[in-house]
């Protein structure tokens, strides 16, 4: 790969959260496509490295093109990275599962599914299709490269095929690198679906292949760390840092089994409170938050003439100046109540609890019927797993 930089894939099937931060580019293949600001800091350093990898594979280039090369493969290469998570996006969504959106950060890519695979052969089909992809088009544009005349020993093939040679390379170097067991790398969920196919178990398959990533984010970490002290500088650093997320990605992972077993057989109607506290839209913010601070609740349920039109949470309240509280209404700053996230009653707290995570929600409303049931919080959740964790033996 010379100076070039790997890039992860940790496409995430159910829980990867949604990054603050982010650029929303528009949709590709109806998919909301994110660029976090991180991926402006790998754009730069790949954008250097492809400078100095062009100078010496290109002498007799001038400094304004290799430049201009340069910026163009990375922007290939930031494409060549949405095809690789759209593959997984598209062929996730042809198994009937839900894909909320793909963000591109310092680390690769998240394709955001909403719903955890539903068999082992989904899994795999899913997690696979990325370093497929990778690979087809690596192969495609080496294939090309050297039809230009491009080698890796002498370079030659013109701009062309400069360009279409590294992105090649680079492709099917990300392609293996996605098929390391590790969770959650592709390889890692490639193993997580044999493991799910040998023990007919997704949470002992899904324990087994974070085990796995916490073993592959060490091997990562003690490699970049003996890279680096012998003057292996950036690149050492990069490979203990990835080692390092890995490590995190696999402990989250393995924390979300440990939490799904707990809350297994667990409602939302088992946890969400029923007695919410209800305000007419025309009530001011000063009125509302003194209730607010009376009973300690976090949320109202905003009601006009009988029928409810929204919530109020102190995230609202905060985005008015206090000296507007006496003259804005609660219906002025509430969120409608058909622009919330929802739940039914008879959601699996888990799936509440993954929802919340993923959008970065303190509650959800609990709707049945078109109907206010109730609401359900992380409070609510995470208590309950606190006094089960106490109680049990």
């Amino acid at each position: 790969m010379g100076e070039s930089v790997v890039m992860s894939d940790t496409s995430d099937r159910s829980t990867a959260p949604v990054m603050p931060g982010s650029i929303r580019l528009g949709r590709v293949g109806g998919i909301p496509l994110s660029l976090h600001y991180s991926w402006l800091i790998i754009a730069t350093l790949i954008t250097l490295s492809l400078v100095s990898h062009f100078r010496s594979t290109q002498p007799d280039w001038q400094p304004p093109i290799t430049w201009v090369v340069s910026v163009l493969t990375a922007v290939l290469f930031f494409v060549t990275l949405v095809a690789h998570e759209l593959a997984h996006a598209l062929v996730a969504r042809t198994r009937g599962l839900p894909v909320h959106s793909i963000t591109l950060f310092a680390l690769g890519g998240v394709a955001q599914i909403e719903k955890d695979a539903t068999s082992a052969r989904t899994e795999f089909v899913v997690a696979v299709a990325g370093p497929i992809t990778s690979l087809v088009i690596g192969f495609a544009c080496v294939g090309i490269a050297w039809s230009l005349g491009w080698s890796v020993d002498e370079g030659a093939g013109g701009p062309i095929g400069a360009v279409l040679g590294w992105l090649g390379s680079i492709n099917v170097t990300l392609a293996v690198f996605n098929l390391i067991p590790g969770y959650p790398l592709d390889g890692g969920r490639l193993l997580r679906a044999l493991l799910w196919k040998i023990y007919d178990d997704v949470d002992r398959a899904t324990r087994n292949a974070a085990r796995a990533g916490q073993t592959v984010g060490a091997i990562f970490i003690g490699w970049g760390l003996l890279q680096f002290f012998p003057g292996a500088g950036f690149g050492g650093l990069w490979m203990a840092f990835i080692g390092w997320f890995l490590i995190s990605a696999a402990q989250a992972s393995y924390a979300q089994v440990t939490i799904a077993e707990s809350l297994r057989g667990i409602r939302v109607r088992d946890v969400m409170a029923e007695d919410c506290v209800t305000v007419d839209a025309g009530v001011h913010l000063q009125s509302l938050v003194d209730d607010l601070l009376r009973t300690g609740r976090r949320c109202m349920v905003v009601k006009r003439d009988g029928r409810i039109l929204g919530l109020v949470t102190p995230n609202e309240v905060r985005a008015v100046a206090r000296g507007r509280w006496q003259e804005v209404t609660a219906g002025d700053v509430m969120r409608p109540l058909d622009q919330l996230k929802t739940v039914g009653p008879d959601t699996p707290a888990t799936e509440a609890f993954t929802t919340m995570a993923r959008e970065d929600l303190n509650q959800l409303p609990v709707v049945s019927d078109g109907s206010l049931e109730g609401i359900v919080t992380r409070g609510h959740i995470l208590q309950l797993l606190q006094s089960r964790a106490e109680l049990k033996t």
